[in-house]
């Protein structure tokens, strides 16, 4: 049990992480590139996107399929108590959610972006339009990967 116990901890600390960082792009950084002049914000966004999969390619992984992972050991474990693991198959749920609003939503939208001229007149009209659902659904996932951390916290609280 204490293998498991690990390994959910180890996930949710990763999707605590997880949150921390998109909560500062909803909080501090989208603010400050619709502060900048077009040209600036989408080059420092086609720049952030180009770093972010190196940074937080793990955090990311752990913190979808690797709560995943945890669910379905929690699920094939008979001694796992009904609670801890419906915790931590709900924290799955969640993680994966966030997960998958960032591979279905965020990632095309950024490669979009990554193709815009950022000195071109285009670039205005193309960030008016990235920023608003980009921010909503980042909140969302921001939301989504907090709430797994905690569902898996509680989940691995409740192993024996």
């Amino acid at each position: 049990m204490n293998a498991l116990r690990t390994a959910a901890l180890a996930t949710a600390a990763a999707s605590g992480v997880m949150g921390g960082v998109l909560y500062g792009f909803s909080s501090f950084v989208m603010p400050a590139l619709r502060r900048l002049p077009a040209s600036q914000a989408v080059a420092t966004m086609q720049a952030m996107n180009r770093t972010a999969p190196r940074a937080l390619g793990l955090p990311l992984v752990v913190s979808g399929p690797g709560t995943a992972a945890v669910a379905v050991w929690a699920l094939t474990r008979a001694d796992v108590p009904g609670t801890a693991r419906a915790l931590l198959v709900t924290g799955a749920v969640t993680a994966l959610a966030a997960f998958a609003i960032t591979a279905g939503y965020h990632v095309p939208r950024n490669d979009r972006l990554d193709t815009v001229d950022a000195t071109s007149e285009a670039a205005a009209l193309v960030w008016g339009s990235f920023v608003p659902g980009w921010v909503s659904m980042n909140h969302a996932r921001t939301a989504l990967s907090l709430v797994s951390a905690g569902l898996v916290i509680a989940g691995a609280a409740q192993l024996p």
